[in-house]
């Protein structure tokens, strides 16, 4: 993906090893909770099931309300300088790329869209919905506004999942931007009360609905953006897809009710429908059959 024109966002900071503030609230992630994942010499890494589309952390009542906007800033307190190794600049670029995109559409709505943070940690981090740790994958928090990323996961991207190439993490940081958007919309705080009272197995499908479309918005982003995309990207993005669908993850033991993202054919679908459409309005997977 063709993105070295751009300048690196200015909406990021850099936590670096365990920053950040606290908080108690829900938590929206692309991928499941990877455990074991070699954290003493000698450990051996092992991919647990365990999906994070909503990981509830102390503290009660909040409720997806947003907030107000984070402050923007380059750095951090402790010094670290955000956008300075080759991952965070190509996330950086990324997210100015989001940037664009959205502002346009949403402008097309007669609306201003405000930024999310992208936050860079290394291993362990505060957000304001609770500690997080690397092995959680990227994700958004509400509250704050906040895209985590540990750049470290693009090698899990690529070795454990078979999932490598510019456009798999590009993919995986525009689908945390579609969390964003599902926050500005309401969304997202829709599906959070709903599944206060739904059983587990009817809230996890509120889950799977708001996972696929955020892989859908991922989509509209790459398909405004289709002039930068180069021979193999979008493949590049279905095989991530592809790879974290909850059935392809549980495999033989695979237990519908227990999914939170939606299987492997599902998300590329609902990535397809934003490429193919690049359109927010497509993106309705709460109506009708996923």
């Amino acid at each position: 993906m063709r993105l070295d024109d751009l300048d690196p966002a200015s909406n990021v900071e850099d936590l670096g090893r365990g920053g950040g503030g606290g908080g108690g609230f829900n938590l929206l992630g692309l991928l499941p909770l990877l455990l074991g994942r070699g954290l003493g010499c000698g450990t051996i890494g092992i991919l647990a099931v365990v999906a994070i589309a909503f990981l509830v952390f102390s503290g009660g009542g909040g409720l997806l309300t947003g907030g107000q906007a984070p402050t923007t800033q380059q750095g951090s307190q402790q010094g670290n300088v955000p956008c300075d190794t080759a991952e965070e600049l190509f996330a950086c670029r990324v997210l100015q790329s989001t940037n664009q995109t959205w502002t346009a559409i949403f402008r097309e709505q007669g609306q201003q869209y405000p930024l999310p943070t992208m936050r860079f940690y290394q291993q362990g981090a505060q957000s304001g919905c609770g500690a997080a740790q690397s092995a959680m994958g990227p994700f958004y928090c509400p509250p704050d506004r906040g895209v985590y990323l540990d750049t470290s996961f693009f090698r899990e991207l690529s070795q454990r999942f078979g999932a490598a190439g510019d456009f798999a993490q590009a993919y995986v940081i525009a689908h945390e931007v579609g969390h964003h958007i599902q926050n500005l919309t309401g969304q997202a705080e829709t599906v959070s009360r709903a599944q206060q009272t739904l059983p587990k197995a009817q809230g996890n499908a509120q889950s799977v609905r708001l996972e696929l479309q955020a892989d859908c918005y991922a989509g509209v982003w790459a398909a405004r953006n289709r002039n930068r995309l180069e021979p193999g990207d979008i493949e590049e993005g279905l095989r991530a897809a592809q790879a974290i669908g909850d059935d392809t993850l549980q495999g033989n033991s695979a237990s519908p009710e227990t999914f939170t993202h939606g299987t492997s054919a599902q998300r590329m679908k609902w990535l397809q429908r934003g490429l193919q459409s690049g359109d927010p309005a497509q993106c309705d997977t709460f109506s009708g059959a996923i």
